[in-house]
């Protein structure tokens, strides 16, 4: 992914969420910042970003959100520029969260990715943009939600319906313009700290209708860490697999 040697992509983490699932874990520490072989769950992503070119990283957060700056600093260890973008004390769930962020992403195409994913999917691989309003990375449904998210049909859209259903990695690459006349699609939602708190799926699925979706399939390994066991289930694979580990590098 580049976007040329004067333009580096920015690039959005969803950190604001509660953790609730990942209680007692979370009740000190935000759910990304939780260790996965050593790191945090979110400086793995970090990496990643910085090794395909990326500068200006935005965090959302919400949840213990002091701490993510005296754990990471402003990004300079990684070669980073860190914004740190406040929900406040209610997350904005991911629509919202987006809609808070964009006044720091600017105009161009950006790259998203969930901070409680651990992924081996190589960045490098997305878009510099989208060919619509949004690039979506599936991967195949976990086993604790098997019924998946969308559809990946063979002209590479991605649907709201279909027969074989993936799963939205919480990976892909995004237009700005994903959210305009966004309350056309979702209505008047009930505001948290002045801001608007709505899903990012709806918004989706409304502009799926219109082909503005594209996506591609990952095969590779991605885990939710959603809870203390698949937590522990990510660490025993990674520690069976030492070594063979590229975390995406190209």
């Amino acid at each position: 992914m580049s976007n040329g040697p004067n333009h580096a992509p920015k690039a959005l983490i969803f950190a604001a969420g509660l953790g609730e699932r990942m209680r007692p874990l979370t009740e000190r520490i935000p759910k990304p910042l939780l260790p996965v072989a050593g790191k945090p769950l979110i400086v793995w992503h970090l990496e990643k970003l910085a090794a395909i070119g990326v500068r200006d990283v935005v965090v959302n957060t919400s949840w213990l959100a002091g701490q993510f700056p005296r754990a990471l600093g402003d990004g300079d260890h990684w070669g980073l520029r860190l914004h740190y973008c406040y929900e406040g004390p209610t997350p904005l769930e991911t629509g919202g969260g987006m809609w808070n962020a964009l006044p720091l992403l600017g105009d161009a195409p950006f790259l998203l990715v969930n901070g409680d994913v651990w992924t081996d999917y190589d960045f490098a691989r997305l878009p510099a943009a989208p060919a619509g309003l949004a690039h979506l990375v599936m991967v195949d449904p976990p086993v604790q939600a098997v019924g998946g998210d969308f559809v990946l049909a063979d002209d590479g859209h991605v649907r709201s319906e279909g027969a074989v259903r993936l799963t939205y990695s919480g990976i892909g690459v995004y237009r700005p313009e994903l959210l305009h006349d966004w309350q056309s699609v979702i209505g008047e939602p009930q505001p948290e700290s002045g801001k608007p708190r709505f899903k990012l799926a709806p918004i989706l699925r409304a502009r799926m209708a219109s082909g503005a979706i594209t996506g591609e399939r990952h095969r590779g390994r991605w885990t939710d860490v959603g809870t203390p066991a698949r937590l522990t289930a990510l660490e025993q694979t990674l520690a069976d697999t030492e070594g063979d580990i590229t975390a995406g590098a190209g």
